[in-house]
């Protein structure tokens, strides 16, 4: 959420946000008529009743029958306006939830992915002398994935993961979550069902309603556990003594994939559920340290790829391909051999106070102001995408699939060679 003073300051560049998102501008207009309306209906009200003041002291004085008459009029008037100005108010607050955040000045400006840019690329993509194989084949010819039972039991997009492959995805995601606890942040799991107003804070609400899960009694499950970390504090005002903030949460996500019918429909690359390790930060209301924390997180997930020796490329996300709330994205994007395509893997993203308004989070400062926090967020590992990234890379010409070497420990042993056995 923008500060209304910003938007009335800045309509134009306001409306080039929504522009450049893709997302309609006549919320901004709509926002400005309500936000005069409603200034209007609270100028009338707080005059209404200070004359209503006024009159009760003169009326403990004298109680004549024109000032009852009076005081009934204005008492008539304001049982008027109240119901309109709650109405107007909450209209407003609606529309303020729809408002985007401005991007960034180096964000290109595109219509979708195709505006994108690279930023960076790390590794040498492998070789292999031998045909490529995919990680479905794999997965199959291994006995570790098994697609045609997921479907039976669960819909399409849902999977088992079987063998060494759970192995080396526990190895994944505890190598992950032991990485970030070494640089300082608190290790959490996080609720996976979450009340409406943690999504709506976040901003994932009012744009991603459809793409969520919800139970019968109206509470969603959660895509990403940036929902629950970054909602941990809402309501609450910190200290600034205790800033940034840095979480690292572990849990399972849940996707409908709504819009990506047709895509993907091969193997377990997309998915309704998965796990994922989320990085969380909440720091300082300055731009400069959200930049800095920015990299920093970028950097976090950019160390696990070159841990595991996979090559990547960094992407800049134009505004086309950003949420409403992001001011900046990074996407990281994994090698796939089996594909001959680099995919997402990661998402690295900062709000500015954009989420931090919407969930009331703030904190004094030394001098007794208090200040809306800044919000990051970035994955550091999510499965079971990244599982297939290293099935792919991390291929033998007899079919078997050479273990990273820091996932070695974690996993038991340096190559999985499970031979497909009737189950």
């Amino acid at each position: 959420m923008l500060d209304i003073e910003f938007i009335r300051e800045h309509v134009d560049k306001v409306r080039q946000a929504a522009e450049h998102k893709q997302l309609n501008q006549k919320v901004v207009d709509e926002v400005l008529r309500l936000d005069k309306e409603r200034r209007d209906l609270i100028q009338k009200v707080e005059s209404i009743k200070a004359k209503r003041n006024d009159l009760n002291d003169r009326l403990k004085k004298e109680q004549t029958e024109a000032l009852k008459t009076e005081s009934v009029a204005l008492k008539r008037e304001l049982q008027d306006l109240e119901p309109q100005l709650k109405k107007v108010e909450a209209s407003f607050h609606d529309l303020m939830l729809q408002v985007p955040s401005i991007p960034a000045p180096d964000v290109p400006v595109g219509q979708d992915e195709t505006g994108n840019q690279v930023h960076k690329t790390w590794g040498e993509k492998p070789q292999f002398d031998f045909p490529i194989k995919d990680h479905v084949t794999l997965g199959e010819n291994l006995d570790l994935i098994d697609l045609e039972r997921g479907v039976k039991i669960g819909g399409f997009r849902s999977y088992f993961t079987k063998n060494d492959l759970v192995l080396l995805e526990q190895a994944v995601l505890n190598f992950a979550l032991n990485s970030l606890i070494a640089k300082g942040f608190t290790p959490m799991t996080v609720p996976w069902i979450v009340n409406d107003d943690a999504l709506w804070g976040t901003g994932y609400f009012p744009w991603g309603i459809e793409d969520h899960f919800q139970t019968q009694d109206g509470q969603k499950l959660i895509g990403t556990a940036e929902v629950s970390l970054t909602a941990y504090r809402a309501g609450e005002i910190l200290s600034e003594k205790d800033l940034p903030v840095k979480l690292v949460g572990i849990s399972p996500c849940f996707r409908r994939e709504v819009g990506s019918h047709g895509k993907d429909t091969k193997g377990i690359f997309r998915v309704h559920q998965f796990t994922k390790v989320e990085q969380v930060v909440l720091c300082h209301n300055d731009e400069k340290e959200s930049i800095k924390w920015h990299e920093a997180l970028l950097k976090n997930s950019e160390e696990i790829l070159q841990a595991l020796k996979l090559p990547y490329q960094v992407m800049l996300m134009c505004t086309g391909d950003m949420g409403a709330g992001q001011v900046k994205k990074y996407d990281i994007e994994t090698w796939f051999p089996g594909q001959n395509k680099y995919r997402e893997t990661h998402s690295d993203s900062y709000f500015l106070e954009f989420q931090a308004r919407r969930l009331n989070i703030r904190y004094k400062t030394g001098n007794g102001e208090t200040k809306f926090v800044h919000t990051l967020n970035n994955t550091v590992a999510a499965t079971p995408r990244l599982l297939t990234a290293i099935m792919e890379n991390y291929q033998q010409q007899d079919g078997s699939i050479k273990i990273p070497q820091v996932l070695q420990e974690f996993v038991g042993k340096e190559v999985i060679t499970t031979q497909k056995a009737e189950t």
